[in-house]
Parts: structure tokens; C-alpha cells; sequence
């Protein structure tokens, strides 16, 4: 046990930590990739005396990487990006290990805000947000916490929405790295990850079949695309709802249906949003659709499914299930919203598999040493992940799994590089 670690951190019982050293132990000996990266930064100290700060869903998974930063040489602190998603045996366990926690499962929102702006208040060099709540917080309450910063790495979809519309304002004052935009984020952690564990919040809520249910999936981005595939494997009826155009082509075309929200409301049995943006199943969809109708979201933010208006049209609310809340109606029809319409995957269940966040936090870890390395360079901004650790970490994921591919012979390399036939 680490007495300093565990005297700086704030959670709520540290009589859970062998529990959540046991969560711990299994994703560790299920993420072979990361594995590989802590023995390289045992080597490298590449933060070494340097300040890391982390607001993440904080589970055994992320409980992971902060333990990898810290093999690197940082002095880290973590804290929760959803009051919901924390787990208080997990952060028992990580503050034993050396790492500050300041974290609670389902604090009130005062209290949620306040752990985030404490572990800003280290002055870190270096950040992994999600969402953009530690970059918000600096650019509306505390820019006075900005000047210790070097640079960060972005998780999701939404946070790099916020970033870029802070860079657009001249509001960014560090580089950000979007490792969400990286291929092996969102073609496996979006894709693949929100597909399953979506289901997995869902049924483990529910205990109620998927098959022959008529699936609504709001929005056809990468998560939305992972989530109706999952629901066509469960044997759904699967409609998507679109913006896009060419998502919505997209989406027809893998062989879903398509339609506008308001008539996708008269006939879902199960609506699940990942679009990202706010007010998506709102009072005009609640009114046409059926009695029993089960509403969850696996988007960032609380806001997709519009939940004032599902309060405002209730005569009576209660909750029947854990992470489940009916909305009785005054016509007579029940609605049911799964984990208070925040992410459905982390908050009714343990989030992405292990093996699928062994890439994405691999891209973190990485992201981190590269923005660490060239934030003088880099600039105020959002970059990329260089597309070189893209590759390498899908590299050391197929050395994992024991696949070997082709490589591309020097007259290859040269003929796709010339202009003659």
C-alpha cells in the first residue's frame, strides 16, 4: 500500500480495495498490448517527475492505464468522468497501488465537479480527458490552472467536438491529441466496443430478449454502426435514424431501415442514441410511441434523450429495476429510461471488453508520450495520432494474437510510389 497515495485520495471506502485489485488483475492479464507499453516506459521514464491528471470512466480498465502512465515516471491523478461509470472498489485499489483518486460512484453533481477541479488543481503537465470536462473546466472556471499544462489526449467523439470548437475561438492553450479520430479507435473501440457493451448494459438491466424486438439506432456514426450491427446479430428488426445523407445511404445500404425519428418512434421497442448531440428522442417522439418503450443512451452526455420532457408528460416516476426508471404517462403508458439516460454501457454494466480497450488506451499511452515529446512543436491545437503509432499499436495487437501478414517487397514499395505502370 502506497500511504501517500492513499492519503491524498478522496473515495469512499477503502475496505473495498481487494475486490478491486482482483478487477484490476483481470484486465490486466487480458490487455497484452498495454502490457507491452508498461514494460517500454518501465525502460524509457518517459514522464518522468512529471504531473499527469486523468478524468475517465474510471474502472478496472482505466484503472490500468493510470498505472502504466505511472510506470512511466508520473506522479498521476485520476479522477471520474461520469459519476455513474465510477467503481469504488476499483479506486480503492488504485489509490493502494500509488495513484491519487479522487473519485465516487454517484456523487452529487457539486461534489462530481469538485473532484474534477481538485485534480486539475495539482497543475499537471499533462492530461487524458473525456468529453472534454477537464478542458472545459479550464476554459470557463479555472484558466488559472492553465499554465503548468504541455498538452493532453482526448477519448471521445464529443470531446473533440468541444476541442475544435475551442480552437476555433482561440480558447485551446495547449495541444490535444484526438486519439478518438485514430483508426484504431474508432474502427474498434466505437465499432466493435460500443456494440457489445451497449447489449451488455442493456440485457444485464433488462433481462429482456432482443430477438424479434424492433431496434432504433440514433445516429449511423461509428458507435451507431457497431450498435445496429450487434442488435441484426441479437436478431433484431433494426432502424436507423440519420442527419447525414450519406450515413443514411450507408446505413440502407448495410441493410437496416431508414426513416425519420418521428416514425421510427410509433414502432421501436428498444431506442438507443449515439449521436453525440443533445435533444435527439424528445416529447413529439414520446407521444406517438408504444406503451413499454425502453429509452437508453450510449452517447457522452445525459442530454440525447430529453428527459425533462419525458418528466413533464409522467403523472408518476419510479424506479422498478436498478439503472432502470419508469415514466408512467396520464394516458396510461409506461416509458422506461435505462441508467438515468447516461451511458448505458458504463453505467448499467463494466464498459468496452478488455481486449478492445487494450488498443485505445494503448493510443493514449502513446498519444501522451508523443504530445509530451513535441508540444513545444505542436502548437495550440488538435492533432492526429501520427499515423506511425496508429500502425504500431495494430501491430503489437496482431503479435498479441499471434497473426502474421505480408509485407510489401522493396519493388512493390517502389512501383506504388512511381507514376509508370
Amino acid at each position: 500500500m502506497n500511504k501517500t497515495s492513499v492519503e491524498e485520495s478522496i473515495v469512499r471506502d477503502f475496505s473495498l480495495a481487494p475486490e478491486g485489485h482482483l478487477k484490476i488483475d483481470w484486465v490486466e492479464a487480458h490487455m497484452p498490448v498495454l502490457n507491452r507499453i508498461k514494460k517500454q516506459f518501465e525502460q524509457e521514464q518517459p514522464f518522468k517527475g512529471l504531473k499527469v491528471a486523468i478524468c475517465l470512466h474510471l474502472e478496472a480498465k482505466t484503472a490500468y492505464l493510470a498505472k502504466v502512465i505511472q510506470a512511466g515516471g508520473a506522479k498521476v491523478t485520476i479522477t471520474g468522468s461520469n459519476p455513474l461509470s465510477t467503481q469504488d472498489d476499483v479506486c480503492a485499489a488504485l489509490a493502494e497501488d500509488g495513484v491519487t483518486v479522487l473519485a465516487k460512484y454517484n456523487p452529487d453533481p457539486e461534489e462530481f465537479k469538485a473532484l474534477q477541479i481538485k485534480a486539475l488543481e495539482t497543475q499537471p503537465d499533462l492530461i487524458i480527458d473525456d468529453g472534454g470536462d477537464f478542458v472545459t473546466i479550464l476554459a470557463s472556471e479555472r484558466p488559472d490552472l492553465i499554465s503548468t499544462i504541455r498538452g493532453g489526449a482526448e477519448e471521445t467523439t464529443t470531446g473533440i467536438i468541444r476541442l475544435k470548437a475551442l480552437e476555433k475561438q482561440g480558447e485551446l492553450h495547449f495541444p490535444m491529441v484526438a486519439v478518438n479520430d485514430a483508426y484504431c479507435k474508432y474502427l474498434f473501440d466505437n465499432r466493435y466496443g460500443t456494440g457489445q457493451s451497449a447489449f451488455d448494459g442493456i440485457i444485464r438491466t433488462t433481462n429482456l430478449v432482443i430477438a424479434g424486438k424492433t431496434v432504433v439506432v440514433v445516429g449511423y456514426g461509428w458507435c451507431g454502426k457497431g450498435v445496429a450491427m450487434r442488435a441484426k446479430g441479437l436478431g433484431a428488426n433494426v432502424i436507423v435514424t440519420e442527419v447525414d445523407p450519406i450515413k443514411a445511404v450507408e446505413a440502407h445500404m448495410d441493410g437496416f431501415h431508414v426513416m425519420p425519428m418521428v416514425e421510427a418512434a410509433k414502432l421501436g421497442d428498444f431506442f438507443i442514441a449515439v449521436t453525440g448531440n443533445k435533444d435527439v428522442i424528445t416529447g413529439e417522439h414520446y407521444d406517438v410511441m408504444k406503451d413499454g418503450a425502453i429509452l437508453c443512451n450510449a452517447g457522452h452526455f445525459d442530454v440525447e434523450v430529453n428527459k425533462p420532457e419525458l418528466a413533464k408528460r409522467s403523472e408518476s416516476i419510479r424506479t422498478v429495476r436498478k439503472n432502470i426508471e419508469e415514466y408512467k404517462f396520464r394516458d396510461g403508458r409506461k416509458m422506461y429510461l435505462l441508467a438515468e439516460g447516461r451511458l448505458v454501457n458504463l453505467a448499467a454494466a463494466d464498459g468496452h471488453p478488455a481486449e478492445i480497450m487494450d488498443t485505445t488506451f494503448a493510443l493514449q499511452a502513446l498519444g501522451l508520450k508523443y504530445v509530451n515529446d513535441q508540444y513545444e512543436q505542436l502548437g495550440k491545437k488538435v492533432v492526429n495520432v501520427p499515423y506511425e503509432i496508429d500502425q504500431q499499436v495494430a501491430s503489437y495487437k496482431l503479435e498479441s494474437l499471434g497473426i502474421t501478414i505480408d509485407k510489401l517487397s522493396d519493388e512493390q514499395i517502389a512501383y506504388l510510389d512511381s507514376w509508370k505502370a
